[in-house]
């Protein structure tokens, strides 16, 4: 059983570290903070450099964490808020089966984080040797609970950033529409130099 956890601690922990510096650095044929930030923009993360970097960073740190086994609640809340995140914006349309698009890769890293976090990470881990180490049912349903919050905050910090652009929108148009009508308004009186003048009569 500590060999158990152990790989699958290393093993789930490595495979969020890749996802997470895919997304901060382009390593592994990742795409990096432009090609993340312009994914992120197109599925309605916004403002997608922001919500790039705490994806990747949430996955980074959190696989981090979770490979070495310290504070793995904490780790596990970030990866679970993460993977919601990534089922509602990407996968829930497509259905369960990762071979149509689906959630089932997603929720299967859900549940083997919340498996960890119930039985513990076991003695071949850091919260082992400091003596913290919290397990247990009530542990796992707080990382939920935390990880399901997180997400509703990427979701509403999403539409409230959409809501000020289109806001904003209008007021832009119509400054830029005032500039344009300045520039084609009526000439005025004065008569413009070297344009011909009236004749005059003596």
């Amino acid at each position: 059983m500590k060999l158990g956890r152990f790989a699958a601690r290393t093993i789930v922990g490595g495979l969020f570290i890749g996802h997470g510096t895919q997304k901060l650095f382009g390593w592994f044929g990742g795409g990096g903070m432009e090609g993340t930030t312009a994914g992120f923009e197109s599925i309605g993360l916004r403002p997608g450099r922001r919500t790039a970097a705490a994806a990747g960073l949430s996955e980074a740190v959190g696989g981090a964490l979770l490979a070495a086994g310290l504070f793995v609640p904490l780790a596990a809340a970030s990866l679970i808020g993460t993977m919601i995140t990534a089922i509602r914006t990407v996968h829930w349309k497509n259905g369960v089966w990762v071979t149509n698009g689906g959630f089932e890769y997603n929720l299967v890293l859900i549940a083997a984080v919340l498996a960890l976090t119930e039985v513990g990470p076991g003695k071949l881990s850091l919260d082992a040797a400091l003596g913290q180490e919290r397990s247990g049912p009530k542990w796992a349903l707080a990382a939920l609970a935390t990880g399901v919050v997180g997400a509703v905050g990427a979701h509403v910090a999403a539409e409230s950033h959409t809501a000020r652009e289109a806001s904003a929108a209008p007021a832009a148009a119509a400054t830029n529409g005032s500039g344009a009508d300045a520039e084609h308004a009526a000439p005025t009186e004065e008569t413009p130099a070297g344009a011909p003048t009236e004749p005059q009569h003596a």
